[in-house]
């Protein structure tokens, strides 16, 4: 079994696995049950058709079918109350590009602010536990070429 803390920064880790592979499937079965906000801007998103929309429809993805990214995410401040069965952890983020013609760089960099609930009556087998995402609140802190990146201008 895996330890509660270990457990919710994997999936962490594994939101950014998954964006860098360019599996837009993969995350919006990860954030399923997730309410997405971003600081600055109104409204939520939520649920599994909606997020996997978010990133197919925000996110440029190349011929090798990833968005030529490396989502490093660190500083992860992670507080349990595995009797409550939630956890948070904020962290930091900078993404990473290289798209041919272009030199390796920081892209982006902001704050993730995420809350984790434990599913009752799920098995604890695995890298995740029974840890799901429940809220992510996205802060973005510096903004750099993001042109091959995404599909349209933020703001």
């Amino acid at each position: 079994m895996v330890p509660d803390h270990v457990a919710v920064t994997n999936l962490l880790y594994r939101y950014g696995e998954l964006i860098d592979l360019g599996d837009f499937d993969g995350v919006a079965d990860l954030l399923a049950d997730t309410v997405i906000t971003v600081d600055g801007m109104a409204g939520e998103q939520r649920g599994r058709p909606v997020i996997l929309s978010m990133y197919v429809d925000w996110t440029r993805r190349y011929p090798d079918g990833t968005p030529r990214t490396r989502h490093l995410i660190s500083n992860p401040i992670v507080d349990v109350d595995g009797e409550a069965g939630s956890a948070t952890i904020r962290s930091s983020y900078s993404v990473l590009q290289q798209v041919e013609g272009q030199p390796l760089q920081p892209i982006i960099v902001g704050r993730y602010h995420d809350t984790f609930a434990r599913r009752s009556g799920a098995s604890s087998d695995g890298p995740f536990g029974d840890w799901y995402f429940s809220r992510r609140h996205l802060f973005t802190d510096l903004v750099g070429d993001l042109s091959h990146h995404l599909l349209h201008r933020l703001g």
